[in-house]
């Protein structure tokens, strides 16, 4: 069984940092894209970064520059590192993997199978 279990989430003001951690257990972590995405109250759930195993990433535009996605494959760990946040990148973040049979980095949440629980990100002006 798959599983995925984020942390890092928590309150900053505008302009700080924080990064977010997502740990993968129960199948082989090298087969998959991986990703981050992110819900905010009253809006649809939309994509924010992602890696394959290769290490080549992808980003939505609001989120370049400013935040960097990265994995440890010996610790089995996706990681979000973000700065310059701002009040807009308040939500709640979740990490997902694609099946087997998604081997491009993909930023689309119908490639993805299974997704974490996810962890709040709450920033104040």
């Amino acid at each position: 069984q798959e599983q995925l279990v984020e942390s890092g989430g928590g309150s900053v003001q505008s302009g700080g940092s924080l990064r977010l951690s997502c740990v993968v257990s129960g199948y082989t972590y090298r087969s998959y894209s991986m990703g981050w995405f992110r819900q905010a109250p009253g809006k649809m759930r939309e994509a924010v970064a992602a890696i394959d195993s290769e290490g080549s990433t992808k980003y939505v535009d609001s989120v370049k520059e400013r935040f960097t996605i990265s994995h440890d494959k010996a610790k089995n760990t996706l990681y979000l590192q973000m700065s310059s946040l701002t009040p807009e990148d308040t939500a709640m973040y979740y990490c997902a993997a694609s099946p087997p049979w998604v081997v491009v980095v993909t930023l689309r949440p119908a490639d993805y199978a299974y997704w974490g629980q996810g962890t709040q990100v709450t920033v104040s002006s």
